[in-house]
């Protein structure tokens, strides 16, 4: 579903296990275990480049691994606080997330018609977020921007 320009699918195959033991790495940190289950989550989604909601990941894992969906709920929080997943946006009563570990920062234009999700990087915005943040006296920990309307595809199938 999504254009990623953040990072080509080679290169991310060969930060998954780098991005597996900082996760295995962060679970120890915090006394969780790391299990085969936990494990298979995380490396479902670090081996995903698209942005995903957790039925389509339950439906992805559930044809490789007895995985259950109470603990793709479980995992997913885990792996926000990890810094290797962000939620990007809610969607059809859904939240939808995409792996960020390792990733420059970036925004998203959103097609409320066809769905997809392209990425674009503005470094303006991160000057825009210092510049309030420090008129409003607020330390700020970052941002989220999002565009969403229609894109040229859609735009031109409704003329």
């Amino acid at each position: 579903m999504s254009e990623d320009i953040a990072n080509s699918p080679n290169q991310s195959e060969e930060n998954v296990q780098v991005e597996m033991e900082a996760f295995r790495v962060f679970l120890k940190s915090r006394g969780y275990r790391v299990t085969r289950e936990r494990e298979a989550i995380a490396e479902s989604i670090l081996l995903n480049h698209d942005h995903f909601d957790v039925d389509e990941l339950f439906l992805n894992l559930r044809s490789k691994s007895p995985v259950s969906k109470a603990s793709i709920y479980r995992a997913i929080p885990l792996m926000i606080e990890s810094g290797l997943l962000a939620a990007v946006y809610l969607e059809n009563g859904h939240m939808h997330y995409e792996r960020v570990y390792g990733r420059e920062h970036h925004s998203h234009l959103r097609c409320l018609t066809c769905h997809k999700i392209f990425e674009f990087n503005a470094p303006e915005l991160t000057q825009v977020e210092k510049r309030i943040s420090r008129m409003m006296g607020f330390k700020s920990e970052g941002h989220k921007f999002e565009i969403w309307g229609l894109c040229a595809n859609c735009q031109a199938e409704k003329k």
